[in-house]
């Protein structure tokens, strides 16, 4: 048994307006989703020792402007950068910081205004497609070949994965229509529209074989959450959740090396944080997984154990991600539906499943347990963290 597991909890959460917000930029929106998670902890900014974010990579020293911000004088603070696995290497960071005697109380989280910087970079009107932007312009063997952005190796292992075992664009639909019905009963969500099987097939291609409803969308936003000892959480205003495990591995060799398209690093990242929790994908009441894109989604769903690999789209296609179905998927519409904010809300998303926070209609019933997943860094690195109903 792992020292650590039920040894800290997380006991707020918060996010900020999603979507089109120009007016907050990306530290104000993550100002108001931590002052958002430390009042619904009912922690005070003076009782607050340990801050770590992420934000836009052109905002220097992003922890001290943030701590500065919630009035906070910082016994640990720093700023990651692991893409989206960095919001769950937050909160294990946390949970070192305390169990070292760095800090006792460390607030987590990530904003950015993605949207509002993509308008203003074109400086062009909303309804008029973007410029290249400057690090995407020709430069040697890549964006000139129109290989450049997130979507061009993601399309790669879905392409690779279709040619293994058979999987189709019907396939990584089912996904996106799964969690565009969950996105439908959040009143949070930027897409809440019904999406149809004509509708996904109708939608241009980004890149080969994937689709614009494959993608996640581009929005303003933030999410934050606190994390503290289960014995201080005794003592706060909200329903803690106890955090069970969590495991990261980098797959740092490159996505094109081995197969590493097909059996992502998500594999070793989730068998570290079953063995932390001692559980298994069995034990999983819910998952809350990184859908940067669709594909993504079913090769993780594959390499955590739900189904074998090659039988994601089985899985995906029998009701499974459904609230109801063997295992609840993105339960607020995930980063295809409710917004992009690089895995923080997939977080939030767990914890408060976890609470029961919600009607019957958005409840995963008797969630017990949660599986969260972050994935980034070029396609090669992940985390993984398994939270449990106190």
């Amino acid at each position: 048994m792992s020292p650590l597991r039920d040894k800290y909890a997380i006991v707020g959460t918060g996010k900020s307006p999603l979507g089109r917000v120009p007016d907050l930029g990306p530290l104000s929106l993550l100002e108001v989703a931590m002052k958002e998670a430390l009042d619904e902890a009912g922690i005070p900014n003076c009782e607050v020792d340990g801050v770590i974010c992420r934000g836009p990579d052109d905002v220097y020293s992003h922890h001290q402007l943030m701590a500065a911000r919630l009035g906070i004088n910082a016994g640990f603070s720093t700023t990651l950068d692991n893409g989206g696995a960095s919001q769950i290497l937050s909160i294990i960071l946390a949970v070192m910081a305390i169990e070292a005697g760095l800090a006792a109380v460390v607030v987590c989280g990530y904003g950015r205004d993605s949207w509002s910087r993509s308008r203003a970079r074109s400086g062009r009107s909303e309804m008029t497609p973007n410029l290249v932007p400057a690090d995407q312009r020709p430069k040697e063997h890549g964006p000139e070949f129109g290989y450049f952005g997130a979507v061009a190796p993601h399309a790669l292992g879905a392409r690779r994965h279709m040619h293994l075992y058979g999987t189709t664009r019907a396939d990584f639909a089912s996904i996106a229509i799964s969690f565009r019905e969950h996105a439908a009963r959040n009143p949070d969500a930027v897409m809440r529209e019904q999406l149809t099987l004509e509708d996904y097939f109708s939608a241009r291609l980004i890149v080969d074989p994937l689709g614009l409803f494959d993608c996640s969308l581009v929005t303003d936003g933030a999410g934050a959450v606190v994390v503290t000892t289960a014995d201080r959480a005794r003592d706060v205003r909200s329903n803690p959740v106890l955090i069970k495990g969590f495991g990261t591995f980098n797959n740092t060799t490159g996505w094109v090396q081995a197969d590493h398209m097909v059996a992502t690093s998500a594999r070793e990242s989730g068998q570290r944080a079953y063995s932390m929790a001692g559980l298994g994908p069995q034990h999983i009441s819910t998952a809350q997984l990184y859908d940067c894109f669709t594909y993504m989604v079913l090769a993780q769903l594959e390499d955590y154990g739900f189904c074998g690999k090659g039988e994601g789209a089985a899985f995906v296609n029998d009701g499974s991600l459904k609230l109801g179905g063997r295992l609840p998927t993105n339960t607020s519409g995930g980063q295809l539906s409710e917004a992009h904010v690089e895995g923080m809300l997939q977080i939030v998303e767990g914890v408060r499943q976890l609470q029961g926070r919600y009607e019957v209609d958005g409840q995963v019933a008797g969630a017990e347990f949660a599986l969260i997943s972050g994935h980034g860094g070029n396609a090669v690195c992940h985390s993984t963290l398994i939270l449990g109903r106190a």
